[in-house]
């Protein structure tokens, strides 16, 4: 089952690395990165353990300064390997007790910088004892060390005293880890311990009632006097020492964790006449014991697998908390939110630019002007040019406009009609009057409101702030131009009903003077040879009075009937500007949430895919896990 698990968090730190070395639209805080970087790292080191034949098991004493954890170490290797021969001697260097037997190559990274003591104890031959610096220690660079070796744990063996069982320190550390390791406690120096404190109880009592309340069940706690068992190794030789036997037990795991006081066993009865008796309670042999004989292969298979399903359960907690929310339903509320900030936006921009348009008011009527003009032909479309030239001689639209004519010039029009220029001035006085602050302030207030619904600010500033700083000049003259062109369409060739309507008038009034003519040359003629009227050459001017009457009755209807007079024409230009910029400011900015939100949800796709496979390997775990007594190991 471990070997099998070793290439399936292979593949999941794989994964996990590449997801983080993917592009996040989603920010992930530098703590979050951290965790789930140091998952990836604990994923390979566990790998890694797993691939071997008989996994070692590593087993951390941790605890604060003068509660005795080298004192202990001593007291189980059976002399005072600090004066071993060491591999890699190093001042205040963690210590590695390890069998001899594990190539030191073998050992994780982290262990091969301590200090190395090798021995030849069958017992222990999976088993890694590993002396730590104190939790405590003024020097931070132990502290350091000890974080750095805390990962490769499996199980951790936390050493306390009467004076130092729960302090502060070592205690948050606790609780940090509790979730990732398997833990065990000695209280050590017994022999201070057994008359009640300034709370009523007794150090044990006291420690067990408060891993209770962090869900240990039955907690393994032993309670030593490693001191008097490294004094008495020159005396009486215990199991723990180097190459000996294992001592009979006191007591089954169950006694000695709950804290139930154990019978004294023989090698508590080996006492030497230089040393008092051991305290009633003490328990360093039912400790060997557990190291040497409870931690079989089945319990550290147990607790490399409890440990591997603790770490794929943060790795879950941790990619949850990661996970990018699904926006879809807020970038819709926000979406259409802005739709209502920006149809003020492009109703008030619109009056802006319209100001800037009202002092040219005649110079539009006589482009208008013209270009209906284009559409009469003959004598009419002539009278049209020849009044149009007087009406708007000295139009200053003229000088904006290069394509119009100038007074004198022959009398040519455009195939096209362009305000590019006149468009773009007029844009720019707008946006130094008022368009620029606007387009400045619009994108704070789309933030504002975006904040409101409940869309992260941090996922909307930059492309918000991006599309702030377009060339809205450019956009805005581009709009009035196109819309001038536009109103100009509707007015001068207009559709439907309307339409007809004009066509009937211009086609009256193209053919109407040329009828007019005729037929008072046909009267005159009557007159001429039926009346026998004589021939004056006054009657000349009459075909030419009759169509000049005509021609002005028809300018009058058209006047009137197709009226092109700015007030009415603003007010279409108004409606379709407004619409327009509409359109423009909809289409820069609403897309920016739902943009987005998309790229959220397939982030958060990603992040679902790895937590389906850690929750395969997980259910797979759980569903092989075999049966071992390590519950007392674990809280809740």
């Amino acid at each position: 089952m471990l070997r099998t698990l070793a290439p399936a968090l292979r593949e999941l730190e794989r994964t996990l690395r590449a997801w983080l070395a993917a592009a996040h639209r989603f920010p992930l805080s530098t703590l979050q990165r951290a965790t789930i970087e140091g998952l990836a790292d604990d994923f390979k080191r566990q790998a890694d353990a797993l691939l071997l034949d008989q996994p070692l098991l590593i087993i951390m004493l941790m605890g604060g300064t003068g509660v005795g954890k080298s004192t202990l170490l001593n007291a189980l290797a059976g002399g005072a390997i600090a004066q071993a021969s060491f591999a890699r001697p190093t001042t205040r260097d963690p210590v590695v007790y390890y069998h001899e037997s594990i190539q030191p190559h073998r050992l994780d990274p982290a262990l091969q910088q301590c200090k190395l003591v090798a021995h030849d104890r069958p017992v222990l031959e999976q088993k890694i004892l590993v002396d730590t610096p104190d939790i405590d220690s003024n020097d931070l660079a132990n502290r350091e060390k000890l974080h750095k070796l805390l990962p490769v744990a499996d199980v951790v063996l936390y050493v306390g005293s009467q004076e130092k069982y729960h302090d502060k320190i070592g205690w948050d550390l606790f609780l940090k880890q509790r979730q990732r390791r398997a833990f065990a406690f000695v209280l050590n120096k017994w022999d201070r311990c057994l008359h009640p404190g300034a709370t009523g109880l007794r150090p044990d009592e006291d420690l067990l009632n408060d891993l209770q309340a962090q869900g240990f069940v039955n907690p393994l706690l032993f309670r030593t006097c490693a001191q008097y068992w490294v004094d008495q190794q020159n005396h009486a030789p215990l199991s723990a020492g180097r190459g000996a036997s294992p001592a009979p037990p006191l007591s089954p795991f169950g006694r000695a964790a709950g804290g139930e006081e154990s019978p004294p066993s023989d090698g508590q009865a080996q006492t030497s006449p230089a040393h008092p008796p051991l305290p009633e309670g003490e328990q360093f042999p039912d400790l060997v014991h557990w190291l040497e004989m409870g931690l079989s292969r089945l319990e550290i298979e147990a607790i490399k697998a409890r440990g591997v399903s603790q770490l794929l359960r943060q790795a879950q907690q941790a990619l949850e908390a990661a996970c990018p929310p699904d926006l879809k339903d807020v970038a819709a509320k926000t979406k259409t939110v802005w739709q209502s900030i920006l149809s003020d936006e492009a109703r008030a921009a619109a009056s802006v630019l319209l100001s800037t348009l009202d002092p040219y008011q005649r110079e539009i009527e006589h482009f208008f002007a013209l270009e209906r003009q284009r559409q009469f032909r003959g004598i009419m479309g002539t009278y049209l040019s020849l009044f149009n030239k007087i009406k708007y001689t000295g139009s200053t639209l003229r000088q904006h406009i290069p394509l119009l004519p100038h007074f004198g010039a022959k009398a040519e029009t455009a195939p096209t009609w362009s305000l590019s220029h006149f468009t773009q001035a007029c844009t720019s006085v707008a946006s130094e009057r008022h368009l620029d602050a606007r387009s400045r302030a619009l994108g704070n207030k789309l933030l504002i409101e975006a904040d409101r619904q409940g869309f992260p600010l941090t996922l909307l500033n930059e492309p918000t702030e991006a599309t702030a700083r377009i060339d809205w000049r450019s956009r805005y003259a581009q709009a009035l131009a196109d819309v001038l062109g536009q109103v100009e369409q509707i007015w001068s060739r207009p559709s439907g009903a309307r339409r007809w309507f004009q066509a009937i008038i211009i086609f009256l009034a193209d053919w109407l003077p040329l009828l007019a003519i005729g037929g008072m040359g046909l009267v005159l003629l009557w007159q001429y040879i039926v009346d026998q009227r004589p021939f004056a050459w006054g009657d000349l001017l009459l075909p030419v009075a009759v169509m000049v009457m005509m021609i002005v009755v028809l300018h009058v209807l058209i006047v009137i009937l197709l009226p092109l007079r700015w007030l009415p024409i603003r007010t279409e230009f108004e409606k379709h500007l407004e619409h327009r910029l509409r359109e423009e400011l909809e289409h820069a900015y609403c897309g920016i949430p739902l943009d987005v939100a998309e790229k959220l949800l397939e982030e958060r796709k990603q992040v679902e895919h790895v937590l389906k496979d850690l929750g395969e390997v997980a259910s797979w775990l759980e569903q092989r896990e075999q049966a071992a007594s390590i519950a007392g190991l674990y809280g809740k």
